[in-house]
Order: structure tokens, then sequence, then C-alpha cells
């Protein structure tokens, strides 16, 4: 499969420049490597993983208020101060 950003190099070419194509590869180009004349190997960047979830990282660092203080009204001044910023 080609696609718009795929180039298409020889082995000796591929031997030669093997630094620059899979920097080109690291940034999202996809390299078809041909021998003799017909594609035999593509170069291509690795899918960057997802990173993994700490869960309970912050505990005992970050501290929250008891649900029924984060269901109360805000006073009047920060209501004002979040529906106008500029006060």
């Amino acid at each position: 499969m080609h696609t718009p950003f795929t180039r298409i190099v020889n082995v000796h070419e591929a031997k030669t420049h093997f630094s620059r194509l899979i920097d080109a590869a690291h940034a999202g180009e996809t390299i078809v490597v041909a021998k003799g004349g017909r594609p035999w190997a593509r170069l291509v960047p690795l899918e960057q993983p997802t990173p993994r979830r700490n869960p309970g990282v912050l505990r005992g660092i970050v501290t929250l208020p008891p649900p029924e203080v984060l269901l109360e009204p805000l006073p009047e001044l920060e209501l004002a101060a979040l529906e106008n910023p500029l006060l």
C-alpha cells in the first residue's frame, strides 16, 4: 500500500542512507525498499504507546472536600467571578 507520503528506494540507497530513512519514517513517512525493482520491505513509524494510567497515584497528596460541601451553592462573589472573569 502506497500513501501520498511513500518514498521508494532501492537496497543500495537504503543501505547508504539508512539513518536518514529511519528519521523520515519516524517523522511519519512510509519508506518502501525495493529489491530488483519490486517492493520488498517497508519502513513505517512505530505507533506511540498510550501512557498507562496509574489510579491512586495522588492518594494522600490531593484531598477532596466531602460531597455535601461540593454540592453547596457557590458564594455570590465566586459566582460573579465565574460569570464575568474580568471583575
